[in-house]
């Protein structure tokens, strides 16, 4: 695979975020109209080449996305955007010193009591998700609940970024947050043409301790992982110092989910 400035392929993205608003189809799957799409609004934070970005379809990934390529010396981390502000920003400002990227996957109602974190995530380099509305079991919902759960929270991204936001987890899902074919369809309807799972669970929201995080992690961590973690839970802060430094060992670095998958 090509390899690509952070740059050209932000530049790409913007440009398939006109793929996704005019329905085009993918492999396997019909991308929705994505609301908001990849208009900014004037005073919408961004990345930092400048864009809040929108969802893409990627031709050669399945509707869910466990991991990304094996090949490449690579591993995204992601959060659950929930929990004490301060956690998170202890944690983005510990990736940003290492020159790690991170994913962060905010709830609807978080960003509702603080507002001011989808500005620090994109203006740290880092990328911002949908993560429902509520944080309720999206997958045991009737379809009108579940789609305003999924609509919600794109709606507040766009109000806050003018982007719905580059990747749909859902809530409160089965180990790998593997959505039902319901919560995919209508997540597809909403406008994110994958659902992002992951391969590598940290358990850190059972406060296992920082050194079992770091284990939990390094136990199946390996190139093109996708790694769960929590904002909200004080053995994450005390682990990521460390996480990262294993991750270095390695020979793995961090970067965005977006990065990771193009």
């Amino acid at each position: 695979m090509v390899r690509v400035t952070t740059t050209d392929r932000r530049a790409v993205l913007r440009a398939g975020a006109g793929i996704v608003a005019s329905g085009a189809l993918t492999a396997g799957c019909a991308t929705g109209t994505a609301t908001g799409g990849a208009a900014t609004h004037p005073d919408a934070p961004t990345s930092r080449t400048g864009a809040a970005l929108a969802p893409v379809p990627l031709l050669h990934y399945p509707a869910q996305i466990p991991h990304g390529p094996r090949d490449r010396p690579q591993v995204a981390l992601t959060f659950h955007g929930d929990g004490d502000p301060a956690t998170a920003h202890a944690l983005l400002a510990a990736a940003e010193e290492h020159g790690s990227r991170v994913t962060v996957f905010a709830v609807g109602t978080w960003l509702d009591a603080h507002p001011g974190l989808a500005r620090r995530v994109l203006d740290g380099g880092h990328e911002l998700g949908n993560h429902t509305l509520r944080h309720l079991d999206i997958n045991a919902m009737p379809e009108a609940d579940a789609d305003a759960e999924i609509r919600g929270c794109a709606e507040r991204l766009t109000a806050l970024t003018g982007s719905i936001g580059t990747w749909f987890r859902p809530s409160r899902g089965a180990r790998g947050a593997r959505a039902s074919p319901l919560v995919e369809r209508l997540a597809r309807r909403a406008g994110y043409p994958h659902v992002l799972s992951y391969d590598v669970d940290s358990l850190d929201f059972t406060s296992p301790g920082a050194p079992a995080v770091v284990r939990n992690v390094m136990a199946d961590v390996r190139a093109g992982s996708i790694v769960s973690l929590h904002f909200g839970y004080a053995d994450t802060v005390a682990a990521f110092p460390g996480l990262l430094h294993e991750l270095d060992r390695r020979g793995l670095h961090a970067v965005t989910t977006t990065e990771l998958l193009t």
